[in-house]
């Protein structure tokens, strides 16, 4: 099934940070080609603590043939392989960040997992690189595209586009 996930990073190397979590997933068990990898946006950080820096922000879609579940597990460890602890506050500066946005029509609302993402279709970090990459595709429990969800959001936050290559 097509599954998405959001990447981000506003400490360290963000840029080497954001390539090590993808080639990471691309390397898990259960990930199957095509990988499609959306441009990398930097954004201001969303609820973040005072003074935090830049984000850059990306999307990744992929086929995965396995349990939503252990995908998630698989993307903690990553996450702390990476210099996330395990325990980190919610919204709180990270080196890394990656959020399973959806696994096909699968919806889920449990302790440890909610799919499709309950906050994804009100994030322009998350939406902007997913529309390049998906543009005319409706998220699972959504009616509207993810353009259409896109161009809904207000434009207070700055998300700027910075690379196609990474």
């Amino acid at each position: 099934m097509r599954t998405a996930v959001a990447l981000g990073s506003n400490l360290g190397d963000r840029l080497a940070n954001l390539r090590a979590a993808r080639k990471a997933i691309a390397d898990l068990a259960g990930v199957q080609p095509p990988i499609l990898s959306s441009p990398i946006y930097e954004t201001d950080p969303v609820g973040c603590e005072p003074g935090a820096g830049k984000f850059l922000n990306a999307v990744l879609e992929f086929d995965y043939e396995a349990d939503p579940l252990e995908l998630l597990k698989s993307l903690r460890e990553i996450e702390e392989l990476l210099g996330r602890p395990p325990h980190h506050a919610r919204n709180v500066s990270r080196k890394i960040d990656i959020d399973l946005l959806y696994c096909g029509d699968t919806a889920t609302d449990s302790e440890e997992l909610q799919l499709p993402h309950p906050r994804m279709h009100s994030r322009k970090f998350v939406l902007q690189p997913l529309a390049e990459i998906q543009g005319d595709f409706v998220l699972p429990g959504q009616t509207k595209t993810v353009r259409e969800l896109l161009a809904q959001i207000d434009e207070s936050g700055k998300v700027i586009r910075l690379t196609d290559k990474w």
